[in-house]
């Protein structure tokens, strides 16, 4: 059985749906990565799909879910992205790893579209640091 890794935060509808996207692609198919928050949102950031996209990562059919879809399932490890979802996080069945690594919400970001896409790009790619650098310990870990 594949391990569970839920990314959350409080919205579900930027930094957790880069996360998953990226993390998803780093460890392959020998994990499960899932995303959601506390008070969905109930959508992807449009510019979110479109950053992952430069990259070419497809996170457009993602949905905005709440946490709570989770309660019933065994989640081995839970990563909070933002400081509310960190503060609401639950402890989830058979949860053995609980990580904290906030990020910058690019949703609040003003401007033009060219301006609002500068910060999307750039938290997409400090989340893509972090998560690239903890699949390639998990890999390790596990023996590739």
């Amino acid at each position: 059985m594949k391990p569970t890794l839920l990314i959350l935060c409080t919205g579900n509808s930027c930094r957790s749906h880069l996360a998953e996207g990226l993390l998803r692609l780093a460890l392959g198919s020998s994990y499960h990565v899932a995303s959601a928050g506390s008070k969905p949102a109930g959508y992807v950031h449009p510019l979110a799909i479109k950053v992952m996209a430069e990259i070419g990562i497809d996170i457009s059919s993602h949905h905005s879910k709440h946490m709570d879809e989770f309660l019933n399932q065994d989640v081995e490890t839970v990563i909070t992205v933002c400081g509310n979802a960190d503060q609401a996080c639950p402890l989830f069945p058979g949860q053995l790893n609980r990580h904290h690594w906030p990020f910058d919400d690019p949703a609040h970001a003003t401007g033009t579209e060219d301006e609002q896409l500068a910060v999307f790009r750039r938290v997409r790619d400090e989340i893509r640091r972090v998560f690239e650098a903890y699949a390639t310990g998990r890999l390790d870990e596990r023996g590739r």
